[in-house]
């Protein structure tokens, strides 16, 4: 497949990296040369420096035969235009924009997008996805990482295990007769900076975070049994009242189970927005990392913190200052994956890198064929991917224990007409189930064509 990728960015990049590695044939453009000479010089990708909204440089790129153009520069207009140029001169069948202004995603304009109008086919908005990751992650406090699957009838959970963890040293294998009933299993282990699929006979240590793959209706069993306790979140403060920040709000704002909600945002024109734009949440103008007016949001009452600004060392900073004040759950936004190894030491609790979900997000619609979900771990360690078996898969009629998996890929589950199952040794998993692996970033390709994928993008 010929692709486009406009914008060389972190998230333009991870794709590059992505796509590039599964042999695709991979054009990146950007304004900016240093970062088409980044791409170029670590990637398996072309790199052509100029306007990604310009017809010519479009030419350049190899437009006149590419597949799909995915536009993910920094600007909503650029991306916008750029669709519109790949349709109307080069019929690219395939196009992809991030948009990041809440006003083009107004559902109300959605008809601007038609193929007779502006023909983009799929809108990645990041503060939607952002948004979306923040109540993941309200919704399973005790875990650091979150993601649902199969319809919303399975989650992934990344824990991190301390001395209170009661199967430390346990073989995994016998942690699975201990807890025969129990619908979930580790598929991911980081220990020391490094992620592996782990071996029946491998034992989690006290410092690993482990990455399990549970039935929604076995999370809070599953959470117990790696020592974590389920948190009410009745009161919560969030520090930022931009896009991520007024969207988590609203959602809190139409939730059934009333969660009582103050937004602290620094910038006066973006608090008044936001108090307009909300009923039932109290917005404080002021600094989030100011004590005093955090005392005032009542974060020493709180059952969790939400830190969102466009800062990731604000967020990092208001985080560790609400934990000193008390608030038992702190969650920041961190974009730069190299911040990661000090939520632990700093002693916050959970973070959402925006990258990570807007790759995802990304590749879910890049990957169409029967792939139905895919979530990137880390900084592109590793990907979870749900697919539907095709009867010309070979895993289709063949028994879990007899498929030749790599080393780096683990079943995390099965679901067969809307029940999900616990994958065993002996499961036979056969044509229309939906599969969901682990696979670490080296092994995807394979994975792939294992799922017979590759040979239909969308």
């Amino acid at each position: 497949m010929k692709v486009i990728i406009c914008g060389a960015g972190q998230v333009g990049w991870q794709i590059a990296r992505h796509l590039s590695g599964e042999s695709n044939d991979v054009t990146v453009v950007d304004s900016n040369p240093d970062l088409v000479r980044r791409a170029t010089d670590t990637l398996d990708v072309q790199g052509i420096a100029g306007f990604a909204s310009y017809p010519d440089i479009l030419d350049r790129a190899g437009a006149r035969d590419a597949d799909m153009i995915i536009a993910a520069t920094h600007s909503d207009e650029v991306n916008m235009v750029t669709c519109q140029v790949a349709h109307s001169v080069f019929s690219i069948q395939r196009k992809i924009a991030r948009l990041r202004s809440q006003s083009y995603l107004t559902a109300i304009y959605s008809d601007l997008y038609r193929r007779d109008h502006l023909p983009i086919d799929v809108v990645i908005s990041p503060e939607r996805e952002v948004a979306a990751a923040a109540m993941q992650r309200l919704a399973a406090p005790a875990a650091f990482d979150t993601e649902t699957f199969m319809e919303g009838r399975a989650q992934l959970l990344g824990i991190a295990l301390d001395e209170e963890c009661p199967v430390l040293n346990t073989p995994l294998r016998q942690l699975t007769d201990l807890f025969s009933t129990l619908r979930s299993i580790v598929v991911g282990v980081r220990r020391d900076g490094s992620l592996f699929a782990p071996e029946p006979n491998d034992q989690l240590f006290v410092g690993d975070e482990c990455y399990v793959f549970a039935h929604v209706d076995d999370v809070g069993r599953t959470m117990e049994i790696f020592g974590k306790e389920q948190y009410k979140q009745e009161r919560l403060v969030i520090v930022g009242g931009g896009n991520v920040g007024l969207t988590v709000a609203k959602t809190l704002e139409t939730r059934q189970k009333r969660t009582r909600a103050k937004v602290i945002e620094k910038s006066r024109k973006c608090a008044e927005l936001a108090a307009d734009a909300l009923e039932r949440t109290i917005v404080l103008h002021g600094d989030g990392l100011d004590a005093t007016l955090l005392r005032e949001a009542g974060i020493d009452r709180a059952d969790a913190m939400l830190a969102v600004t466009d800062d990731d060392k604000t967020n990092m900073l208001a985080a560790v200052r609400a934990k000193a004040e008390g608030c038992p759950y702190a969650i920041a936004l961190i974009n730069d994956p190299t911040l990661v190894p000090m939520m632990a030491p700093l002693g916050i609790d959970a973070y959402i890198n925006p990258r990570a979900t807007t790759v995802s997000s990304i590749l879910r619609h890049i990957r169409h064929g029967r792939v139905r979900a895919v979530y990137s771990i880390g900084d592109a360690e590793a990907e979870v991917i749900e697919a539907e078996v095709m009867s010309t898969s070979p895993l289709a009629g063949q028994r879990i224990r007899d498929i030749d998996f790599p080393e780096g890929v683990l079943v995390g589950a099965i679901m067969r007409e809307g029940e999900v199952m616990r994958p065993t040794g002996g499961l036979r998993i056969e044509e229309k189930d939906v599969i969901a692996l682990f696979a670490l970033a080296d092994d995807v390709p394979e994975v792939e064509r294992l799922m017979q994928v590759s040979i239909d993008y969308f």
